[in-house]
This record gives structure tokens, C-alpha cells and sequence, in this order.
């Protein structure tokens, strides 16, 4: 895993204090963003002082950003649209532990969601989900999905039959045609999509 990049946002004594830490932390930190921010540099992490939000610059650069979002403040009675309120005074080991479970979470929560066209695949939950109407896949369904996606182009019914049911290519091919046949009926039912997944004489794709 690459080292991660935390910008730091805030009073000159909350950064210098966070930066301070820097050798005791399992991040890179970074701080004042309106030098580097034309650098490319894609932070993981905003760690962010309250009064950070009182500045109309840096909640906008907040706001925009797809880091994960600390709030460092004393009161977080009525802010809870960040993904951790971290309140002060607070520890190193803290810090650090927030840091990896955040991180965690993100991950899980990037590996088990699929953008498929317009729709998204939550493995974890099992859904198929568009426009706030979900379907209840089975687990072949969804390795059927998932290599359809990959492969971005058609695969053969003996292909699907060697890389999902892990049969030999001399297998009827009549289980995958069957399943296929169910997914599409359940997915026109659903989202009346009848274009979701199709074919031609090379096989299936999406």
C-alpha cells in the first residue's frame, strides 16, 4: 500500500501541534493546501480543525474532496456529516487507530460496490441497485456480473461455465443459458431494462 497523504487544516497551533506528531503517525502529513494543490497530489485523509468550516475557501476544498474527512473540534454536538468527529484533546494512539479503521471501512466499502451502466452492485448486501429500487441477487448472479465487467467484451457460454461454476468446457452449457434467462427476466421485471445484459454470436456481455 502506498504511504498515505493527510492534508492538515486549521490555527497555525493546531496544524504545527498535528505536524508535530508526524514521526509517531502511520500517515505522511501535509499542510496549507493553497501551495500544493496544483501539484496533483491526491490526499487520502483531511484532518480538519472546526474552525476550519469558518473559512469559505477551505470548506469548499473540503466539501469537494473525496479524502476521508476528520473533524478535529471541542463540540460536536451539531456536526455529524463527516465520516469521524475527532474530539480535543485527543491522543496519539487515537489518532493513529482512527486513522486505520476509517481506512478499513473504505476499502471494504470500495471492493464491495460496482458501478455496472447505471446501476450499482453491492456485493455485501447482495443488490442490484438503480434510481432507489434494488434486486436480491444470488452469488452466481453476481460472479456472473462481476465477470461480465472484467471482461468488458462477450464470453463464450463455455467460458462462463470454466470461470464461475468451474466446469470443463465439454459441459452442457444449458446451466448458464438457464441463469442468464432468470437474471434478465428478474432485471426487466425490476427496472423494466431488457438491454442489460446481451449477446451475439461470440457470447455474453453487458
Amino acid at each position: 500500500m502506498h504511504q498515505l497523504k493527510a492534508l492538515i487544516l486549521g490555527p497555525d497551533s493546531f496544524v504545527s501541534t498535528i505536524i508535530e506528531l508526524k514521526p509517531f503517525l502511520k500517515i505522511n502529513l501535509y499542510k496549507n493546501y493553497l501551495d500544493i494543490k496544483n501539484s496533483n497530489i491526491e490526499f487520502d485523509i483531511l484532518i480538519f480543525h472546526n474552525d476550519s468550516l469558518k473559512i469559505k475557501s477551505d470548506k469548499s476544498f473540503i466539501d469537494n474532496s473525496n479524502a476521508i474527512k476528520i473533524l478535529a473540534c471541542n463540540n460536536s454536538d451539531k456536526i455529524n456529516n463527516y465520516d469521524f468527529i475527532l474530539s480535543l484533546p485527543t491522543t496519539l494512539k487515537e489518532i493513529n487507530s482512527v486513522v486505520e479503521n476509517l481506512l478499513a471501512k473504505k476499502i471494504f466499502n470500495k471492493n464491495s460496490s460496482i458501478k455496472i451502466k447505471s446501476f450499482f452492485l453491492d456485493k455485501n448486501e447482495k443488490k442490484l441497485i438503480r434510481n432507489q429500487k434494488f434486486l436480491i441477487l444470488t452469488e452466481k448472479e453476481i460472479q456472473l456480473l462481476e465477470l461480465f465487467k472484467k471482461i468488458n467484451k462477450p464470453v463464450s457460454k463455455k467460458e462462463i461455465l470454466s470461470l464461475v461454476w468451474n466446469y470443463s468446457s465439454d459441459a452442457d452449457t444449458h446451466t448458464v443459458e438457464t441463469h442468464i434467462y432468470r437474471l434478465r427476466k428478474k432485471i426487466n421485471e425490476k427496472f423494466l431494462d431488457d438491454n442489460f445484459i446481451l449477446n451475439n454470436k461470440e457470447g455474453y456481455y453487458l
